[in-house]
């Protein structure tokens, strides 16, 4: 995997990770954004895990 994509991916995550942390902060979460959100921080962490 070159770097570059392995650095997009990383960005990725750490987006989505900060629109979790956001997510949960607000008076009343929205559990299906919440988790919708965190199953594509999965898979992107499978991917970079992968290479």
């Amino acid at each position: 995997m070159n770097s570059a994509h392995q650095s997009a991916l990383q960005a990725k995550h750490a987006l989505l990770d900060r629109q979790i942390q956001t997510e949960l902060q607000r008076p009343l979460p929205d559990a299906l954004i919440v988790a919708e959100l965190k199953k594509q921080k999965l898979r992107l962490k499978e991917e970079l895990s992968a290479h």
